[in-house]
């Protein structure tokens, strides 16, 4: 355990937390295969959830609203209401069919964080509008899109006013860099997760950590949703029991050593490394039952862990990869697409393109010995009755709430 000195301006994720913006070649938008093949992986447990949110709207209701956290930006976003407009639309041919109620009005937001490229999404939405007009036709319901800054670890909406929570490759991210982390203390020293030098200790804040959150966005969520609304939650997790060898700490140990190999260069400081934690953690599928199961505010609908091979190109089963250094080239593409914003901010510019490479590099190495697959958790959730709220709650004291997070 050392001490930092010339530490970078600490961390904050509302702030610095963003995917790369833009369509360039290392932006997320031309960089998020891996998360296209988790949505379109998961949308039948989606098409579910909008299926039952959607019968249980009352006559009465005119609108359903549909919320996106975490949408980021690029054609992923835009997929998820297409989907959601998809499985509206099966239903609304049964009810055109049978010469039921009017169609139902979708009103979706797109949620994330301040930083996140809304610009680019709103660009695409009228092309977007155009296809969806053709593909669908009469069945197409009535839909609006808006976009909604904010960390999903706040109150983004009044009570009871969503139909349906989608999230996909958000959860993750924590709320925030563990304050034990940023005291200017090394103690997880060389690392910037979980990984084999990594003490017990802080292995267990990082659980503390995840718990907290999690714990906190089921409980503000479900004072969100209306009484037996949905939630179709997506996000990287762990298979591995042995949490210092997790399958998403072998990616981030491997970026570690890119960042170690500057240090030994010397163009790095290695206080800088000591001081760099990601604001993330990869549960098991037991950790996140134990906290869904201790809110005691949803039912599990469907629970499941997928696997998905660290390079998005790669669609072939099996145990071999058949060119490792064009594997780690678009492993590294992927990842750079991520966390490029946060390198930027501790590091400064001029690395890199030097430390991907030297990631890129080192997956190749990873890959030519073991075909590492991420685990992805898909969760489907059900809203538990809640009581009436007392009269006056209204969208204005949730406003003053949010400002006091």
């Amino acid at each position: 355990m050392t001490e930092c000195t010339g530490r970078a301006d600490a961390m904050k994720v509302e702030r610095d937390l963003h995917m790369s913006p833009g369509d360039g070649e290392s932006s997320y938008a031309t960089n998020s295969r891996l998360q296209e093949k988790s949505i379109l992986k998961t949308r039948p447990v989606l098409h579910k959830a909008v299926a039952a949110a959607h019968a249980s709207l009352s006559p009465a209701a005119g609108t359903m609203v549909v919320a996106d956290l975490g949408c980021s930006s690029g054609p992923n976003t835009l997929l998820v209401v297409s989907e959601v407009l998809g499985a509206i639309a099966d239903q609304r041919e049964d009810e055109l069919q049978g010469g039921q109620r009017p169609p139902v009005h979708v009103q979706f937001f797109l949620n994330d964080l301040p930083g996140n490229d809304f610009n680019l999404v709103f660009q695409s939405l009228e092309m977007f509008k155009k296809l969806a007009a053709k593909e669908k036709g009469a069945a197409l319901p009535p839909y609006y899109v808006a976009g909604l800054p904010g960390s999903f670890y706040t109150r983004l909406f009044p009570d009871r006013g969503v139909h349906l929570f989608h999230s996909s490759y958000g959860l993750m991210w924590r709320s925030k860099v563990l304050e034990e982390l940023s005291t200017g203390i090394a103690l997880n020293e060389g690392n910037i997760y979980i990984w084999e030098a990594t003490t017990p200790s802080v292995v267990k804040l990082y659980r503390k950590q995840f718990q907290e959150d999690f714990s906190l966005f089921l409980r503000l969520r479900h004072s969100e949703l209306v009484s037996g609304g949905q939630m179709v939650l997506t996000f990287l997790g762990r298979k591995n029991k042995d949490m210092l060898r997790g399958e998403v700490s072998y990616m981030w140990g491997q970026l570690a050593q890119a960042l170690q190999s500057l240090v030994e260069q010397g163009r790095v400081e290695k206080e800088k490394l000591d001081s760099f934690n990601l604001p993330f953690y990869a549960p098991s599928v037991d950790e996140v039952k134990e906290v869904i199961k201790k809110s005691d505010l949803f039912d599990i609908n469907h629970v499941e862990l997928f696997e998905s091979n660290w390079d998005p190109h790669d669609d072939l089963d099996g145990d071999l990869v058949h060119d490792s250094a064009q594997s780690g080239d678009n492993v590294a593409k992927c990842i750079r697409a991520v966390v490029e914003p946060l390198i930027m901010h501790h590091f400064g510019e001029h690395i890199l393109d030097d430390v991907f490479e030297m990631f890129a590099q080192n997956v190749a190495k990873h890959l030519q010995k073991v075909k590492t697959k991420y685990p992805v958790i898909v969760l489907s959730l059900k809203a538990r009755y809640a009581p009436k709220y007392p009269t006056g709650d209204s969208y204005y004291s949730v406003f003053a709430q949010n400002q006091l997070m």
